[in-house]
């Protein structure tokens, strides 16, 4: 009795997520509001074998953010009141670094004045809204031109200023803003700070659980207004610009790409958004200081960049979550975690290429050299690959075809003998033995490069020379040598003793 067949699924096909619509249904793709691109990067095709519509999935990284998101706001109701606090500030920070990496991964401007722009964008809807009587929804445009404001002021240096010089600015403008609102008389009686400032979350509802869960949605929703921003302007025509001139600024502006307004636009497009969140901050915790401007806030913002990786919405929020679940999570270890944090980010960086977010590409990397190797190491038996050019073969049947005809050689080696020689000088052209034919189609079969051949001379209708063809269309073929055959089967055993010879040789 047959026992059944038992199938296993291999590679990465029976991991994807496919659906097949019926044939007659017309594909729609809904995008992004002013985009062109889509919520979720669906490919149709036909299946080869079944030819049945499928549609694939391409990209899976908006399906785990909307999985992650979704976890994040079901599971926040559901915790306690120190941790929906905690959450609420990861979503704050994180849509700050965000923005943020748009600036230095997109745009390449290694600016420091992430937090000045969001303290000043706080403190200026703070002071209308204490002193003037501002209503709480209008806070928010105020913050946001007043970081629009202050990111045209920053920007026009960039064009000038690059790298470690304007990294020095605008650590030194933070800085700047800081002692000036610690020393500015009309705030003196509170140390620099602004207290009772109206908010969205009603007093009573302030610090009680319902004010936490109201607090952590509205930066939740920040959270992903930024992360939409952040699609918008890396994914469409200005991400693109910029783009190309991070590659090679000198081609960029050959082919007349304004790069330097590129990045203007993209400074000045984060420069509102984080004047928002600052706004955002100050309603928040109702009351805003000069803490915000200060260094060691900044260096726990640059290392939650170094830790999740830079250039990538994911690695944003990902080192954003590492250093706030230790920074405002462990707080019964004190100092020492500040520690922890300087450890994980050296580590990430001797280790890690491009934090934590990178990991997952470098993991590849190094299985397929891995892989590579082992096969490299399997062809060093017959030696017709080396181990270091097995290594570069992108199609690995050409190292299959490459051991198929090692063993047809060391086969036809054994083939040569002196009485086959004898039995094509007889009869080059006439019936041959089995073993002679053999040989006679492999040599055919060969490539073109350095395949030998007869030339009739035009000094005589009976004078030949042995010629060996080079291989590439337009070049001429090469001489042999210079000998000369007055008989035509006399040159045809010639040509079969120079390729006996190669073939010994091989």
């Amino acid at each position: 009795m047959a026992r059944d067949k038992k199938f296993y699924l291999i590679g990465q096909r029976p991991r994807e997520l496919l659906f097949y619509p019926p044939g007659s249904a017309p594909l729609r793709r809904r995008r992004l509001p002013g985009t062109r691109r889509h919520l979720l990067k669906w490919r149709s095709r036909a299946n080869p074998k079944s030819l049945r519509q499928e549609r694939r999935l391409a990209d899976k990284r908006p399906l785990w953010w909307t999985i992650g998101l979704g976890a994040l706001l079901v599971a926040t109701p559901f915790l306690s009141n120190s941790m929906i606090t905690i959450a609420a500030i990861f979503c704050m920070f994180a849509a700050i670094n965000v923005l943020w990496t748009l600036v230095i991964g997109t745009a390449g401007i290694f600016s420091l004045a992430t937090l000045a722009i969001v303290g000043i964008g706080g403190y200026a809807a703070a002071v209308l809204n204490v002193w003037l009587g501002l209503p709480w929804p209008l806070m928010f445009a105020a913050g946001g031109l007043a970081g629009l404001f202050v990111g045209g002021f920053l920007a026009l240096p960039s064009t000038r200023l690059d790298g470690l010089y304007y990294a020095l600015l605008t650590m030194g403008f933070a800085e700047i803003c800081r002692v000036f609102v610690v020393q500015l008389k009309a705030l003196g009686p509170t140390n620099g700070s602004i207290n009772n400032v109206g908010s969205f979350i009603p007093k009573d509802w302030f610090l009680q659980r319902p004010g936490l869960l109201l607090g952590f949605g509205g930066a939740f929703l920040l959270l992903l207004l930024s992360l939409l921003i952040f699609r918008i302007v890396n994914s469409e025509r200005l991400g693109m610009l910029l783009q190309t001139a991070r590659e090679e600024e000198a081609y960029a502006e050959a082919v007349g790409i304004d790069y330097r307004r590129a990045r203007m636009y993209v400074f000045l497009i984060t420069s509102g958004g984080l004047g928002v969140i600052g706004a955002f901050y100050a309603m928040f915790y109702m009351s805003i200081s000069p803490s915000i401007f200060s260094l060691d806030q900044l260096l726990l913002l640059f290392a939650m960049i170094v830790i999740g990786g830079l250039g990538r919405s994911e690695g944003a929020v990902i080192g954003t979550a590492v250093v706030v679940l230790i920074d405002k999570g462990m707080l019964e270890l004190g100092p020492p975690r500040i520690l922890l944090i300087a450890a994980i980010m050296l580590v990430v960086t001797l280790f890690a290429n491009n934090g934590l977010v990178g990991i997952r590409e470098q993991f590849r990397n190094y299985r397929n050299r891995k892989r590579s190797e082992a096969r490299a190491r399997r062809t060093e038996k017959g030696g017709e690959v080396m181990p270091e050019e097995a290594i570069e073969f992108t199609d690995k049947q050409e190292i299959y075809y490459r051991r198929f005809q090692k063993r047809l050689r060391d086969h036809l080696k054994t083939l040569i003998t002196d009485e086959l020689i004898e039995e094509h000088r007889k009869s080059p052209l006439g019936k041959h033995s089995d073993a002679l034919n053999r040989v006679l189609n492999y040599f055919r079969r060969g490539e073109m490069a350095d395949k030998y051949a007869i030339m009739r001379q035009p000094d005589g209708f009976h004078r030949y020379k042995i010629i060996a063809f080079s291989g590439e269309r337009g070049a001429p073929p090469r001489l042999v040598d210079d000998r000369i055959y007055e008989d035509i089967n006399e040159a045809y055993h010639a040509v079969f003793l120079l390729r006996v010879n190669d073939l010994l040789e091989s």
